[in-house]
């Protein structure tokens, strides 16, 4: 009876162990979290035009505190997003007006740092996202008289009613580098970002044919002997490699990433591409060569919108998630996968809770991404199909640190000093020195209810917070009665991570 017993008692414990083992496999320490807030159309932020700069900023800031609860650690703001600006660095573009309802008046502020700080406070990263080459957002509508696409009409073509800069003519794709490395310049981002939109998704006429792009003077005068597809690819390539360099030299740290569509060419066209039959590719239909950008190195992360449900027949989801992670394999570029969020309910793949969440659990598996952005803020704030309690209470029960990217830096601060603990008030105050040419950027809190804690173990991660030169933290939820234990780490701009403090205990007094 005793042997029996003992037997299974050895068997509760190491299927607890198991159970243990993959929940915390499941919940990494390093992992990008991100949510897109879109300012085309008033899609997310401002939510419409012409409000007053408080009801600007106290939406903003309701905004990231919800998701900053939902334990994500990086936004992705759309700060140009048609030929405007939301900043007042220099630049011959106008203000834009989604934020005042009237292209060219200036909103009264700068809302770009107001976004950045905002951001930082809560220890999120900023990810400054651009369209490059989109002029106009519907047709007919009117610019500005000063706008450059006016000054500039060389520059620029008309394509079914909208206005886009001409990613063929080297004038143009100049003066967009120049738009976005003003702000890498004069602001306090984390990182450039682009989208799918380079050359434009074909639009089709009364009789469904695609309508052809009208670039031919410009191919004409700039293809030298290239098809016209090779020209367009090598076009959007000039700019990319160029943008590239010229962030980098501006500001090491900040990251470049874009998120293309989801399919680089299906297997029809390449024996090379993903198992797909889509309509549309990166390669043959918008002239992105998305694959040559990771192999270059071009790109420091990459984020492939897979809007689309595992048993999609035409796209997979599965299928090109594992068609990515070969593509980074051995690259300097890491994998993030774009989901669908705006899809959560709209169909019976999309009404089942746990697509989104199976899809964030299938990325973790064998590290094949690491991690997610969101496309469909206002779903997920909307909490449609339960997603905010799911993501808190299953998929982000934990808080993460965003992946390091060694090919910009890989050497770690210096850890902190005079690590103290001390009873306060309202919870349990932590206090540490750090010298001031430390390159820090934040400080992680770690925290167990006994002396283990293990720093590559998210269960232990408690908060993240920006270095504001206080060097103190007030953890409130405690429970007197209980002993506790703490360390601190310092995290550079690219999250390398120094040593732990020396380990800390304090008992509460009931």
């Amino acid at each position: 009876m005793k042997k029996i017993f003992l037997k299974y008692f050895i068997f509760i414990l190491l299927l607890t162990l198991n159970c243990f083992s993959m929940e915390n496999e499941k919940s990494p320490k390093r992992e990008f979290r991100a949510v897109w807030i879109a300012s085309v159309g008033n899609i997310n932020w401002p939510s419409k035009q012409g409000l007053t700069i408080e009801e600007q900023k106290k939406e903003y800031i309701d905004m990231l505190n919800e998701i900053k609860a939902l334990k994500m650690n990086a936004v992705i703001v759309q700060v140009r997003p048609v030929g405007d600006r939301f900043y007042k660095s220099p630049s011959d573009e106008p203000w834009s007006k989604y934020l005042t309802g009237e292209a060219g008046k200036d909103p009264g502020y700068d809302p770009l740092k107001f976004l950045v700080d905002e951001a930082h406070k809560r220890n999120l990263e900023f990810h400054a996202w651009f369209n490059p080459y989109r002029v106009t957002f519907t047709k007919g509508e009117k610019l500005p008289k000063n706008h450059p696409a006016l000054k500039h009409k060389d520059w620029t073509v008309n394509y079914d009613g909208k206005l886009y800069y001409n990613p063929g003519v080297p004038a143009a794709r100049n003066f967009t580098e120049k738009v976005i490395l003003d702000v890498v310049k004069n602001y306090d981002i984390d990182a450039v970002h682009m989208d799918d939109y380079f050359y434009p998704y074909p639009a089709r006429d009364k009789k469904k044919k695609d309508i052809p792009f009208p670039d031919r003077e410009a191919y004409k005068k700039y293809g030298k002997g290239l098809t016209l597809d090779a020209w367009r690819r090598k076009n959007v390539d000039i700019f990319v490699e160029s943008l590239a360099k010229n962030i980098k030299k501006t500001k090491p740290y900040v990251k470049f990433g874009i998120s293309p569509f989801g399919v680089w060419r299906n297997i029809s066209d390449d024996s090379t591409g993903s198992n797909t039959k889509a309509g549309v590719t990166n390669y043959d239909t918008l002239y992105a060569d998305t694959r040559k950008w990771i192999k270059k190195g071009w790109i420091d992360y990459i984020v492939p919108q897979i809007y689309w449900n595992f048993d999609f027949k035409v796209a997979p989801y599965a299928t090109l998630v594992d068609w990515w992670q070969e593509e980074v394999s051995g690259s300097k570029t890491n994998l993030y996968i774009g989901h669908a969020a705006y899809r959560l309910g709209s169909n019976e793949a999309w009404k089942n809770e746990d697509e989104l969440l199976n899809q964030i659990n299938y990325n973790r598996d064998n590290g094949r991404a690491l991690g997610s952005a969101y496309f469909g803020l206002d779903k997920i704030l909307n909490n449609s199909t339960n997603i905010k309690e799911n993501l808190k209470g299953k998929s982000y029960k934990n808080i993460a640190l965003p992946p390091k990217t060694p090919w910009i830096d890989e050497v770690a601060p210096s850890p902190v000093t005079n690590f103290k603990l001390n009873k306060v008030e309202d919870g349990v105050e932590l206090t540490w020195d750090d010298f001031p040419k430390n390159y820090v950027t934040y400080y992680a809190i770690y925290r167990s209810e006994t002396p283990k804690i293990d720093v590559t173990d998210s269960r232990y991660l408690l908060e993240t917070i920006r270095r504001d030169g206080e060097n103190k933290f007030v953890d409130r939820d405690v429970t007197d009665g209980k002993s506790y234990f703490y360390l601190v780490t310092a995290v550079d701009r690219v999250h390398n991570e120094s040593k732990a403090s020396q380990p800390k205990k304090i008992f509460l007094k009931k």
